[in-house]
């Protein structure tokens, strides 16, 4: 496993400056932008889901940006309703891909409004996988966005008391194609004591879509 190199940035955006996290491992694969939880829900790019994203694609080799949406924390601007952190993604997959090579893969993540705001991002782009983490279904209609066309893998924890997961399942099987979906059955929505288990799954993801690539 190699060393990975965090550095705090800002990205510029249409709001104004991004405050974000960039961590990088030593042999670069791929890239990755991660979404965060809801702003008014105490989501940020710290939340612990997110960082697990992160570790997991650092694991696998992928430089793993993370960042504040608009208004949170250090990011300049006030919230846009879904609308404005989707501007927010595609500024950051920007910034992103401009800082390497661009032949070089790059993914989405997102847990819970960042599961929006990401396959929001993902329809109006060209990326090689999406991780959607207890997609916010409940907030957004997810159904109005287009479906990606690469790789698509959701994780949905069957205790989770604010984004269900019955109905998480017949959102998955309404998608065409659909996504992987993995169902962790002692899982609520922030994981405890779940963070390993669904760290394990995404890194099995990546590993199995890299082997394809070859």
């Amino acid at each position: 496993m190699s060393q990975t190199k965090r550095e705090t940035i800002l990205i510029p955006g249409s709001a104004g400056k991004l405050e974000g996290i960039l961590s990088t491992p030593t042999s670069v694969a791929g890239l990755v932008v991660i979404c965060h939880p809801h702003p008014s829900h105490e989501g940020t790019m710290n939340n612990k889901v997110v960082y697990s994203l992160a570790k997991a694609f650092n694991d696998k080799g992928f430089t793993a940006l993370r960042f504040n949406f608009r208004g949170v924390e250090n990011s300049e601007g006030q919230y846009g309703e879904g609308k404005g952190e989707t501007l927010d993604t595609l500024a950051a997959m920007s910034w992103l891909r401009q800082q390497y090579n661009p032949g070089l893969p790059l993914w989405l993540a997102g847990f819970s409004f960042g599961g929006y705001t990401s396959l929001s991002a993902a329809g109006q782009s060209n990326i090689a996988g999406l991780i959607s983490i207890a997609p916010a279904i409940h907030l957004f209609d997810f159904t109005s966005l287009p479906q990606p066309e690469c790789p698509w893998l959701v994780i949905q924890g069957k205790k989770d008391d604010i984004v269900k997961y019955a109905e998480v399942l017949r959102w998955a099987k309404f998608m065409s194609p659909t996504p992987k979906l993995i169902i962790l059955p002692q899982a609520g929505h922030f994981f405890h004591g779940q963070l390993n288990l669904l760290k394990n799954h995404v890194a099995e993801f990546i590993q199995a879509q890299a082997s394809l690539s070859q």
